[in-house]
């Protein structure tokens, strides 16, 4: 009998824990239909907590066996791929985390959905770049790619944990303009969490943008902020 390869037994792991009730609320959940952002996207109903836990059955995932899970037609296998390539991030030398971010933005095509660039932009995107030129991510922020464009902002999140704000700014300025509602959820959440530890630089940013920023933006913004202020921010005021 042949031994089934690693990847091969991660997928049946996979597949024993689907279950097609939670992939049909999964398939509504993140807009798969027809027009909708997820268009076409499968899933085979296994939630994220299932999917984190099977991860740590698996520790010795080499990058190309990660990289293929990343290719498949299955929501859960790509997010766990990428779950292993946050992990082998994690643990890598300053080579291996070069060509990890190497294979991650070539591979954006297969990080399409938002839970996907959640999980893996800072932890990938924004911590390689934290000590190199961040010019990539303002190719990013210009892509005709929503989820590239996602990548951008999100990937803020890690130079934000650190006390730097500049690029999520700046990036966030230029995204004022995008079309995409997905695009005005993430930038608002980054400003709310650069407001979250220093409030007068998210202000400065609202009294300048509050009248013109998309609305979804804004709200996410200024979620935390006292209902009187935030009221105000959202007259114009």
């Amino acid at each position: 009998m042949k031994i089934p390869s690693l990847l091969a037994e991660i997928q049946g792991r996979l597949h024993s824990l689907a279950d097609p009730e939670t992939a049909r609320g999964q398939q509504r959940f993140f807009k798969t239909g027809p027009g909708q952002y997820g268009a076409g996207d499968v899933f085979i109903g296994i939630k994220v907590p299932v999917i984190r836990k099977l991860a740590t059955e698996f520790p010795d995932v080499s990058l190309d066996e990660a990289v293929q899970l990343l290719r498949s037609p299955h929501h859960e296998a790509r997010l766990l791929a990428l779950i292993f390539l946050v992990r082998a991030f994690d643990r890598g030398s300053a080579a291996e985390r070069r060509e990890i971010y190497r294979l991650y933005l070539g591979s954006t095509r297969y990080i399409n959905n938002w839970d996907l660039v959640d999980v893996s932009a800072p932890q990938v995107v924004g911590a390689y770049l934290a000590d190199q030129q961040r010019a990539p991510l303002y190719l990013l922020a210009r892509s005709d790619s929503l989820w590239e464009r996602r990548i951008a902002i999100v990937a803020t999140f890690h130079f934000i944990r650190q006390g730097d704000f500049g690029d999520t700014l700046a990036i966030a300025e230029y995204l004022l303009a995008d079309r995409e509602d997905l695009i005005h959820k993430a930038t608002g959440w980054m400003l709310r969490e650069v407001g979250k530890r220093e409030r007068a630089v998210l202000e400065g940013f609202l009294r300048r943008h509050c009248r013109t920023m998309p609305r979804t933006m804004l709200r996410y913004a200024i979620e935390h902020f006292p209902t009187e202020k935030r009221q105000a921010y959202l007259r114009g005021v």
